[in-house]
């Protein structure tokens, strides 16, 4: 089958396109799935570059959808022909964390994924790991039962895609991690393709004021059909801090960029009281300086979001439901359809910063 494999990390890392990969045996509780869609999301381009790290050889890809092929001999959640969202953080369901409301927090099979001699593809000279334990720049993929989450057969293959990470991520930061109220303001650092997720989601929650903020000014006007109410470069910041809120600040502020300086940012946009919330993925060694006074007689409350906090078995179906509703456009997030052999050429336009989500159709 074809698969894009990545050899070593690096800023100007290429993918290696090839047609001999092949998959290891579906184990009793793995479900095998055809990928039809996946995302390129700048966690891949993390992974590439090895701001989030990943062991090598390494095929990309978390966010993807697909139908499934073929089950192991212990899986009863689906069967063949069924159609599911890739969940790139597949939770076992027994841990401290699971049974404790966290399934987003599980690392057994991501960290069975990397384990030394456990790889999912293999092939002449191809050996890989898969992204995540994912791996959806492939044609097929193997996962375990927990990571292939069932959706209705008429959600596009497209949109399905989305849901199994940018949608989730950004819609679960709104919904799940900041609980934003109804007539609430927001503000949204970052106008990727998680940011308009978290715009979306702070529109679904009912909130009256949603500023979105970013250098690139081409982001704007899509920001605002997806539901911001008002957008602002950084530098437009300041007035519109003033004009929508008196100078108080904001109720919620969301930083979707994975970098210290807007993380700090969207503290110092956040009201006294408010919540400030991380949803971009940044690099270990990052730092973030806030004043233990400021910590303290502010009052914020300074939280991560991972995965939209999605309990995905609810959260996929969920937002399917929402978009078949009409209530998440996502439609407009795709700012171009691409084949596999294409990927090269999209890591570079991502990498460009002017283009949201790339969706690769596979034939």
């Amino acid at each position: 089958m074809r698969a894009a494999i990545l050899h070593a990390v690096g800023t100007d890392s290429k993918l290696d396109l090839r047609d001999d990969v092949t998959l290891a045996p579906v184990g009793p509780t793995d479900v095998r799935v055809r990928i039809r869609a996946t995302g390129v999301c700048h966690s891949d381009l993390s992974a590439m570059s090895g701001v989030l790290p990943q062991p090598v050889p390494l095929i990309p890809g978390h966010e993807g959808a697909g139908e499934v092929v073929e089950v192991g001999e212990h899986v009863s959640t689906v069967k063949p022909g069924d159609h599911v969202v890739i969940s790139w953080r597949p939770a076992c369901g027994e841990c401290d964390l699971c049974v404790g409301g966290q399934p987003y927090l599980c690392m057994k099979y991501v960290i069975e994924s990397f384990s030394k001699g456990n790889f999912r593809f293999g092939g002449d000279g191809a050996t890989a790991f898969g992204m995540a334990g994912c791996g959806t720049w492939a044609e097929e993929v193997i996962v375990p039962w927990q990571g292939a989450i069932k959706i209705d057969e008429d959600v596009p293959w497209e949109a399905a895609a989305l849901i199994g990470c940018g949608i989730t991520t950004g819609v679960g930061a709104a919904i799940n991690t900041a609980k934003v109220r109804p007539g609430s303001t927001v503000v949204v650092i970052g106008c990727g393709g998680v940011g308009l997720s978290v715009i979306q989601g702070a529109r679904v929650s009912g909130a009256r004021t949603i500023l979105a903020v970013d250098p690139l000014v081409s982001k704007h006007e899509l920001a605002r059909k997806v539901g911001a109410t008002h957008t602002a470069t950084p530098e437009q910041v300041p007035e519109s801090l003033s004009e929508l809120t008196g100078g108080a600040g904001f109720d919620y502020g969301f930083e979707v960029v994975g970098k210290s300086a807007t993380i700090q940012s969207a503290w110092q946009l956040t009201r006294a009281g408010g919540d400030v919330i991380v949803v971009g993925a940044g690099a270990m060694d990052d730092m973030v300086s806030i004043s233990a006074f400021s910590l303290l007689f502010d009052g914020k409350n300074l939280l991560s979001s991972l995965y939209g906090e999605a309990d995905v078995r609810h959260d996929f179906p969920y937002f399917a439901k929402l978009y078949k509703a009409g209530l998440l456009d996502l439609e407009s997030m795709i700012s171009s359809r691409i084949r596999l052999g294409d990927l090269n050429e999209a890591v570079e336009a991502l990498r460009g910063g002017e283009v949201l989500r790339q969706i690769v159709v596979m034939d």
